[in-house]
């Protein structure tokens, strides 16, 4: 077996890599695996007793993408989705079924209460057409037929590999303005500072739950 095929942490659902720990390490684009994994992490522990939050990972959100409108409950259904207050999903680019991958990551966050989809882009919007293409098949799934979709505050990338990094600073910056004043209205924008000091706060998470970085 390949070093970067070992096994760094095994968390609930989610199984990280040696090879996946060097993309933490960067310069290097975050991959479905990272963002799958911090995702479960927030549902597990951070929000473990707060029901109203869900987040979808980047696998299921492919697969609701490209499954005719009559599917998407098979994968919505048992996460109670439609019960939500607030679901949180990673959209990235990439246009094919069979595969994983893309280029860029953006974010796009539905708020029952205000009744609007927010996507958060750090990259000019370059995500906006799959993001208008997934709001109108969730309007549907989540029983939501005349929400609204707005482009968030978001701040913009400094180079072309961080997109995965923004998506994660911009979930916890949306979730403190949830615990805030229970809507998403007037999130503010992560800062570079912030950005900047992620890659190794996932690594220390990661070690923290018992995973190796090294």
């Amino acid at each position: 077996m390949s070093s970067h095929d070992v096994v760094a942490l095994n968390f609930h659902e989610s199984c990280l890599r040696m090879s996946d720990i060097d993309l933490l390490k960067g310069p290097y684009w975050l991959n479905d695996q990272l963002i799958s994994f911090y995702f479960e992490y927030l549902e597990k522990r951070v929000f473990e007793n707060e029901s109203d939050l869900l987040f979808v990972s980047p696998e299921v959100t492919q697969c609701i993408r490209m499954v005719s409108q009559e599917e998407v409950s098979i994968f919505l259904g048992p996460l109670r989705a439609a019960e939500r207050a607030f679901v949180f999903f990673a959209l990235n680019d990439n246009d094919r079924a069979d595969r994983a991958g893309g280029t860029h990551w953006s974010l796009l966050v539905f708020s029952r209460p205000e009744q609007t989809f927010y996507h958060f882009d750090s990259s000019r919007n370059a995500n906006g057409e799959y993001a208008r293409g997934l709001v109108a098949i969730l309007k549907r799934a989540l029983c939501c037929p005349e929400a609204a979709m707005r482009t968030g505050d978001c701040l913009q990338q400094s180079n072309g590999y961080d997109c995965g990094i923004h998506v994660l600073c911009t979930v916890d910056a949306v979730t403190r303005q949830i615990r805030k004043s229970g809507c998403v209205v007037g999130v503010r924008s992560a800062r570079y500072d912030v950005i900047r000091a992620k890659r190794e706060e996932l690594l220390a998470t990661i070690t923290e739950l018992g995973g190796r970085t090294h």
